[in-house]
């Protein structure tokens, strides 16, 4: 091989390939940082739901739709059966809950879109976390205040073990808080 053609290849082609590998990574992994968190997911759902209405205006507390939350890994997604305990009387000419009652009618469970969700890899279990005060808001965001759902905080492993860490800061309002566990055990099982 040519000396010169070489010698160009190790100054020059190679650095430049390099440095564009390397920005290329560096521009995509943080473009795409908020599509791998799920932040900023709003999917449409099914029946257009109004959390601000529900969980804001009339204050119906999380828990009642959102089943099994103190008691079990996970917040249920409600059935159309708790929809109907207020919907077989309250506003049954709305059209979305003209849809409801056709769910319910036809005994076929509502297909939502699941926002918020933690890697399969990782154990998670709301009901320690309810059980000990920590509020909905900390991690879903204010619910209340959103029309349509979203994701609005990372369910990333540096989420968690930020507020582990740091309970007093991220959750101010719990005047008795510990740090919560950070061996690897406690959500890789």
């Amino acid at each position: 091989m040519n000396k010169y053609l070489l010698d160009h290849t190790l100054k020059i082609r190679v650095p430049i390939i390099l440095f564009v590998i390397l920005v290329t990574f560096i521009v995509t992994f943080y473009a795409s940082r908020a599509e791998r968190d799920g932040i900023g997911y709003t999917p449409d759902q099914p029946i257009q739901f109004s959390h601000q209405l529900h969980a804001g205006q009339m204050e119906i507390d999380c828990q009642y739709c959102h089943t099994g939350v103190a008691k079990g890994r996970q917040a249920l997604v409600p059935s159309v059966n708790i929809c109907m305990n207020c919907h077989t009387i309250a506003r049954k000419d709305k059209p979305e809950i003209i849809k409801l009652t056709k769910y319910y009618e036809d005994g076929t469970p509502i297909p939502w879109k699941r926002i918020h969700q933690v890697p399969e890899y990782a154990y998670f279990n709301h009901s320690v976390h309810i059980n000990r005060g920590v509020e909905c808001i900390s991690c879903h965001g204010d619910i209340a205040r959103m029309e349509k759902v979203g994701q609005v905080k990372g369910f990333t492993m540096t989420a968690c073990l930020d507020c582990h860490r740091n309970p007093h800061e991220n959750l101010p309002y719990l005047e008795k808080v510990n740090q919560g566990p950070e061996n690897c055990f406690a959500c890789h099982r």
